[in-house]
């Protein structure tokens, strides 16, 4: 969250190639959740972030025409603080926007990143790196 918007990301690849989720990505392994945060955020937007917030978790599983587990994802999400950086979409991310909260549902969402928001849309109200990040925008761009 940043100036009352969310950055959402249009996703390159499947699963969900072309919907709308939070940047985000792969635990490596022995990497703590929070680093994970951080790493994919800068690698996936350019912005450096820290001090990661758990928000919630989300369990995503998506089957195949068989009716066989395709993929099964949990997916942790986090609120974290802006220090710095220009947002660029890395090669995996179509595209970044900051999406205020009244339109984040009219856009193409991913479902458990739409389960999400719906679950989670007053506590976002509440939440603003403006807040926490000292002076200026530091270049996070719109």
């Amino acid at each position: 969250m940043h100036g009352g918007k969310i950055l959402l990301e249009q996703r390159k690849n499947e699963p969900g190639r072309g919907k709308w989720s939070v940047p985000g990505g792969i635990v490596e392994l022995g990497e703590a959740l929070e680093q994970t945060v951080i790493r994919e955020t800068e690698e996936e937007t350019g912005l450096v972030v820290d001090d990661p917030v758990l928000v919630d978790a989300v369990s995503q599983i998506s089957l195949d025409d068989a009716g066989k587990v395709k993929y099964h994802f949990v997916i942790v999400d986090y609120f974290v603080r802006l220090k710095s950086g220009t947002l660029k979409a890395a090669s995996d991310a179509a595209a970044l926007r900051w999406v205020s909260l009244d339109d984040v549902e009219s856009k193409d969402l991913t479902p458990s990143f739409r389960r999400f928001f719906v679950d989670n849309r007053e506590k976002l109200k509440g939440m603003n790196s403006d807040s926490r990040v000292c002076g200026s925008e530091n270049g996070v761009g719109n």
